[in-house]
């Protein structure tokens, strides 16, 4: 393997942090969803600390990325560690990048005393998937995502339904 580092994303990155972001909805199929744009990284990353990035650098060029935050599970009773975000550039993957992300944020978590970390992946993801039974993550299959975006979060807000 060659010399592969991790290390946190700086202020002034926050076009690459974009770059990536991008690069993964293309691999995920809904690149028309990303709608960030740089200012809202730099203000939602590096402002605000509503999420924190590490970039997964080899040789010095970066060729992956994770984006993560806390959440927090009342059945534990502490906080946890959410993924939202692992990619590795196409030519890059099968070297070992993308866990050895992975196991950089699960140590974080477990040095910042978080009792799980959670994270999605699509279902026709099979390498992911692998990685994934490989380390332990078990699917929560009796679960279902669910998610209001933001036009339809500002209609719920502002609808005059009655709530039975």
């Amino acid at each position: 393997m060659k010399a592969f580092n991790i290390r946190p994303a700086r202020p002034g990155e926050a076009g690459l942090v974009l770059d990536f972001i991008r690069k993964l909805a293309v691999y995920e199929k809904c690149a028309q969803d990303v709608v960030a744009d740089e200012a809202t990284i730099r203000h939602s990353l590096f402002e605000e600390h509503s999420a924190e990035v590490v970039f997964g650098e080899e040789e010095g060029t970066v060729v992956g990325f994770a984006l993560f935050f806390h959440n927090f599970s009342t059945f534990v009773g502490k906080k946890g560690m959410y993924l939202e975000d692992l990619f590795i550039l196409p030519e890059k993957r099968g070297l070992g990048y993308g866990k050895a992300l992975l196991k950089y944020v699960a140590e974080l978590a477990v040095q910042r005393d978080c009792g799980r970390m959670e994270w999605i992946c699509l279902d026709w993801n099979e390498s992911a998937l692998n990685i994934y039974r490989s380390i332990g993550a078990r699917p929560l299959s009796d679960w279902t995502v669910q998610r209001l975006d933001e036009p339809a979060l500002k209609r719920f807000v502002l609808s005059t339904d009655n709530l039975q």
